[in-house]
């Protein structure tokens, strides 16, 4: 029987039943021990039980994927916010920096004001529109500033078979009703949780084996573009492959559809320069939606 020349990880996941978390279970099982804290095991807005857990696990690498991700929500709770995005992250962020540990924390598009003409470069200035993406946005500013080994993964529009989103909600609507307003002039790149659990495992494995990237803030969502009308709509042709009832659909602008926090109009990240640090690339949205999909038969 021979032995693995690499040694189990102990990975510390903070987040149990989010949609990246969840994937992330899946994904890297293998690499060794996997210590999923959910909000019953660690509440985050607790510093001092943050730094406990962490001290009493010594992980090889510390895994951030619990946030506060509900954005109109987070307009009348910014505190929560806040304290689960910003204040829990740089917790992390230090307590990693002193284990000498990696730190991998989830960002957003949401940093973006999405007033730019084409996709936003990791070297773009962050103007968030709403709490959400300022809470985020301070939560990068903390892990940076730990001045610790870190990956603050930026993403969008995320979707799975789990929990709440997107892909769900369409699915169920489009067979309920006859017709459905879907805003048109949001553009952005849905990116499947699976995928960016796949990335995570590709950087870790590239950390591991000594071919780390620059450590760094990076973007990493699907590849090509569409709207949240796109979207659907390709959501739809699937229903009607299977048969299924399918709402007719129509384009709005987002003045049609008011929200309590404003979403930016572009949300296209530019992936490139994850995939030329860490030779690592995302698939095109549509493929890896169709890859989800076949998880549901």
């Amino acid at each position: 029987m021979t032995q693995s020349s690499t040694p189990p990880l102990k990975i510390l996941i903070s987040g149990q039943h989010g949609q990246v978390s969840r994937e992330l279970q899946n994904s890297l099982a293998d690499l060794g021990e996997l210590h999923v804290l959910g909000r019953d095991q660690l509440d985050l807005g607790q510093p001092e039980a943050i730094r406990d857990h962490v001290r009493a696990l010594r992980p090889d690498l510390i895994i951030n994927a619990a946030a506060h991700t509900a954005v109109d929500q987070a307009e009348n709770e910014p505190e929560l916010a806040f304290a689960i995005n910003a204040t829990a992250p740089g917790i992390f962020a230090e307590e990693a920096d002193r284990l000498g540990v990696p730190l991998i924390h989830y960002s957003t598009d949401y940093v973006f004001d999405g007033k730019k003409d084409s996709a936003y470069t990791e070297q773009d200035v962050p103007n968030p529109l709403g709490v959400y993406g300022r809470s985020k946005l301070a939560g990068e500013q903390a892990i940076a500033a730990g001045g610790g080994k870190h990956l603050i993964l930026r993403t969008s529009w995320v979707y799975s078979l789990h929990g709440r989103n997107f892909l769900l909600t369409m699915q169920r609507l489009l067979q309920e009703r006859a017709e459905l307003r879907i805003v048109s002039d949001q553009i952005g790149a849905p990116t499947w949780a699976g995928t960016i659990a796949h990335s995570t495992r590709l950087l870790i494995e590239r950390w591991r084996d000594g071919q780390a990237g620059a450590w760094g803030t990076y973007h990493l969502a699907a590849s090509g573009e569409t709207s949240w009308f796109g979207f659907a709509q390709a959501i739809g042709e699937q229903l009607i492959k299977q048969g299924k009832p399918c709402a007719t659909l129509e384009a709005i602008p987002s003045s049609a559809y008011p929200t309590p926090a404003e979403r930016p109009l572009n949300s296209r990240l530019d992936c490139s320069l994850l995939h030329r640090e860490w030779q690592v690339q995302q698939p095109d949205w549509h493929h890896a939606l169709l890859e989800c999909l076949a998880g549901q038969q």
